[in-house]
């Protein structure tokens, strides 16, 4: 095996079931892996490094274990845990990747992305995307107290859910043509990603090579793992 990638837990509570899931997953067969890729959204809000709550640390304990038991773990920031950083990745003994990156696995070229940044047929999330992303603004919502920086995470997980169920189908997936673009910009063959929470594999024509995008399952009502074989093929599986 040469690596695992999951993303969209979106865990909210220390002793939920894909809590547990998750920590006898880290505990168990994770070790198993070379490499662990955790492609954002590991928690259903980030508001800070300072959250004291059960549910960061119980998960951080179990990643520095699958860490110092050998697996090299990677965390790449998604659309709700944008603001986890440098000290919460030190005691979880995570390296925090760039989005987009491009990795080795067995000696092919593979881009890692959260995906969010190729919903670009929407328009109004991609400007809130920016956003939050810059560092002035991320420095300055830091600088609140927790519980004001908590109270806006819970408005904007409300504007959130709002905001999904008004959109259409088309809106809440990938745009082809950004894929497409970012697949010949980094000349890779396989991109691998995951916020849309439809998993699938999808293949694409880019410069006269076919291209395959796979997407990551969320976590919803069972944990999901894509592995990647010594053979360099993917394939799933489901974690209960």
């Amino acid at each position: 095996m040469l690596a695992g990638f999951i993303s969209d837990l979106h865990l909210r509570e220390a002793g939920e079931a894909l809590t547990r899931i998750l920590l006898s997953y880290l505990n168990g067969p994770a070790r198993d892996l070379p490499r662990l890729y955790i492609l954002g959204d590991l928690f259903e809000a980030w508001v800070g490094d300072d959250d004291d709550g059960a549910l960061p640390a119980q998960v951080a304990e179990a990643l520095s274990r699958l860490s110092a038991a050998g697996t090299a773990v990677h965390f790449q920031h998604g659309n709700r845990d944008f603001l986890l950083g440098a000290d919460y990745a030190r005691r979880a003994g995570m390296r925090l990747l760039p989005d987009p990156c491009v990795v080795d696995l067995g000696g092919q070229a593979v881009l890692l992305s959260h995906g969010d940044r190729y919903c670009t047929d929407d328009e109004p999330y991609q400007a809130f995307r920016r956003q939050v992303r810059d560092p002035a603004w991320q420095q300055g919502f830091l600088s609140r107290p927790l519980a004001e920086r908590q109270a806006f995470a819970a408005r904007a997980r409300a504007e959130s859910a709002a905001h999904q169920k008004s959109q259409s189908m088309e809106l809440g997936d990938v745009n082809r043509d950004s894929v497409e673009a970012e697949l010949a910009l980094f000349g890779v063959d396989r991109l691998i990603h995951g916020h849309t929470h439809r998993p699938d594999q999808h293949n694409h024509e880019v410069g006269g090579r076919r291209r395959e995008r796979w997407v990551l399952a969320d976590w919803r009502t069972a944990g999901e793992v894509l592995l990647i074989g010594a053979d360099g093929r993917p394939h799933r599986q489901t974690l209960d």
